[in-house]
């Protein structure tokens, strides 16, 4: 980005001032335009998206610290060179590191030290540009963040981590144990403006109701038998940032009520404390629970539901995106190699066979713990079967109970219909009563009318017993 493809607006609500520096930055290749105020600044930047910010502090209206403030809360301004004539160093240390300016310049402006910064500006934004463009790139190939699939369902996902990730929305995520959601949290969190601010993670599930206000909400030394001391909750420390509730669900319906109250006015008060602390965080939800179960259930306050569920993103099970499973092997095991320092390159192809068949019902924390564990005892190499645990490959392999196994354990291949699974449970255990039907009804817990009308739709013939 050189030349005229940079675009500059100044801000001054000095004429000359920002007339002069207009001509200048003009001369100098990049292309510029004007703005006398933070307001007007806000409007020209709407239809004129500068590479660079050049602003003075000290204006009517809006002034330079409210102008970059909320470009700062929106998340998408640009690299911000600030210049005025009332300068110090409380000031310079405030703008630049609290508000995210640039630089920073007295008057009069020595024109060298701008053009410098101007062309240094316009670099850290086309780097900016180039990290972003290549996110995009990588969400479309199957990574975004630490998530991987190239599945459609989690390409679904992944656009609308990307849509709803700048806003400052709720978000409401739901899915399985071990589907992946503080991941999908995580996403969020680093490609929004806040990803310079704290994550902060509280598992509502893991939490006795008894201590759960004091992780949330904090609390006043003495405010309770134990509380030696002053402690910050999870709203105080994800300040600027983002808060994950993991396993609403799972929150008491007395901590939901007060949970409700600090999200409609974004003020928490410490257990034992006297004044409100305002708080600016993002907060983000998940569940493993059937929300219309869970509100039917009276497990979720309806009012927190829809306080939540601003923005809802659900994520497929393992099983019904089993085409990612060879791309989420390839990044576990690269993941795995450096934390165990193995040299681990591939499965073999009756271990990608034998994950094909399995059902995982634990979903991607399944598969890496599995993974994590073949890791280990291969070392370098390739992952064979001997190093999966023994489920997998019992689990998996084709069904011998019919021929050479235990004539009572019926083995059902993975990806086997439920008609299908049922037709086999039925047979092996009229087999097992030596046709009894009366006594294959009992073990199999319907009545005796119900098995006749299977044995019809089998096309099996009938005799009473």
């Amino acid at each position: 980005m050189g030349g005229n493809a940079t675009r500059v607006l100044i801000v001054d609500d000095e004429e000359n001032q920002r007339v002069g520096l207009a001509s200048m930055v003009s001369a100098w290749g990049f292309t510029a335009e004007t703005a006398a105020d933070g307001q007007e600044a806000l409007e020209r930047l709407v239809t004129f998206p500068a590479h660079v910010l050049v602003t003075d502090l000290m204006m009517p209206r809006m002034d330079g610290f409210e102008l970059l403030r909320r470009l700062s809360s929106q998340g998408n301004g640009p690299p911000a060179i600030v210049i005025t004539a009332f300068g110090n160093i409380e000031t310079a240390i405030a703008t630049m590191h609290d508000l995210g300016a640039f630089w920073f310049l007295e008057k009069p402006i020595e024109p060298r030290a701008l053009r410098v910064l101007l062309e240094r500006a316009a670099s850290q934004q086309r780097l900016a540009e180039e990290a972003e463009r290549l996110k995009r790139e990588l969400s479309y190939q199957g990574v975004l963040a630490e998530l991987v699939g190239r599945s459609p369902r989690m390409q679904e996902v992944f656009s609308l981590i990307r849509q709803v990730a700048p806003s400052k929305a709720a978000v409401l995520i739901t899915g399985e144990s071990g589907t992946g959601k503080e991941l999908v949290a995580r996403a969020i969190h680093s490609l929004s403006p806040r990803s310079n601010g704290p994550f902060v993670a509280i598992n509502c599930a893991a939490m006795p109701e008894t201590l759960m206000e004091s992780e949330l909400f904090g609390h006043e030394k003495g405010a309770f038998t134990g509380a030696l001391e002053r402690r910050a909750g999870c709203f105080e420390l994800a300040q600027g940032g983002t808060l994950l509730l993991d396993e609403i669900g799972d929150m008491p319906i007395a901590t939901q009520a007060k949970l409700l109250r600090v999200l409609e006015d974004s003020r928490v008060r410490r257990l034992g404390g006297k004044s409100e602390i305002l708080v600016d965080v993002r907060v983000i939800a998940s569940t493993n629970k059937v929300l219309e179960e869970a509100l039917r259930k009276a497990e979720i306050r309806e009012d927190l539901y829809y306080r939540l569920n601003v923005f809802h993103i659900s994520l497929p099970p393992l099983r019904e995106r089993m085409e990612d499973l060879n791309i989420l092997c390839e990044a576990l095991l690269r993941d795995l190699n450096k934390k165990h320092n193995c040299r681990v390159v591939g499965l073999t192809p009756e271990v990608v066979d034998h994950l094909h068949r399995y059902h995982w019902p634990g979903n991607v924390r399944e598969l890496r713990n599995a993974l994590e564990r073949a890791v280990i005892l291969a070392g370098e190499g390739v992952i064979g079967l001997e190093h999966l645990p023994s489920m997998f490959s019992s689990a998996a392999a084709p069904s011998k109970a019919d021929d050479d196994g235990d004539p009572n354990l019926v083995k059902i291949r993975v990806g086997t219909t439920i008609g299908e699974a049922e037709k086999i449970l039925i047979q092996r255990t009229l087999q097992h009563t030596k046709n009894n039907k009366t006594r294959a009804a009992e073990i199999l817990g319907i009545s005796l009318k119900t098995l006749h009308n299977k044995l019809k739709e089998y096309g099996a013939a009938e005799s009473e017993s």
